[in-house]
């Protein structure tokens, strides 16, 4: 038998959560280990924009002492990178609340952002006919 095919064979699964936002979608995969978080192989602390950043370390922070129990490798792709950052903001928040024993931090991440766990339903509207985008039409002059 191959060596590396029994130790990978004893490793537990990670558990996967989502996040999606308008066309991102994200999915973090949860090992236990010392609290790193790494965006599409990058550490959270050197993603940039930095807005971007703040606004996935906020699940984070609100965690507290739950994140250093857990690495979160965390996939994600399509979106713009606020739309990603939503995403991943949301994979990052389901995973430790569920993680996280009762209900308390749910109630945290919930009263500090109601879209960290249920998601924004907001899209696009879709662009019409008659003019260059979803509401605006070609103006008239009757001159």
């Amino acid at each position: 038998m191959v060596k590396g095919a029994s130790q990978a064979a004893k490793q537990p699964k990670p558990k996967l959560y989502s996040g999606a936002r308008k066309t991102a979608r994200a999915t973090a995969a949860v090992t236990s280990g010392i609290g790193r978080i790494r965006i599409n192989g990058t550490p959270l602390e050197i993603w940039e924009p930095e807005v971007a950043r703040m606004h996935i370390m906020a699940p984070a922070a609100i965690a507290g002492e739950a994140r250093e129990k857990y690495d979160l490798d965390v996939s994600v792709s399509g979106g713009g990178f606020m739309s990603q950052a939503d995403a991943v903001a949301m994979a990052v928040a389901r995973a430790y609340s569920d993680l996280s024993k009762g209900g308390e931090m749910r109630e945290k991440m919930r009263a500090y952002n109601k879209y960290l766990l249920s998601g924004d339903p907001r899209q696009a509207e879709p662009k019409k006919f008659g003019g260059p985008g979803a509401r605006r039409r070609r103006q008239k002059s009757y001159r």
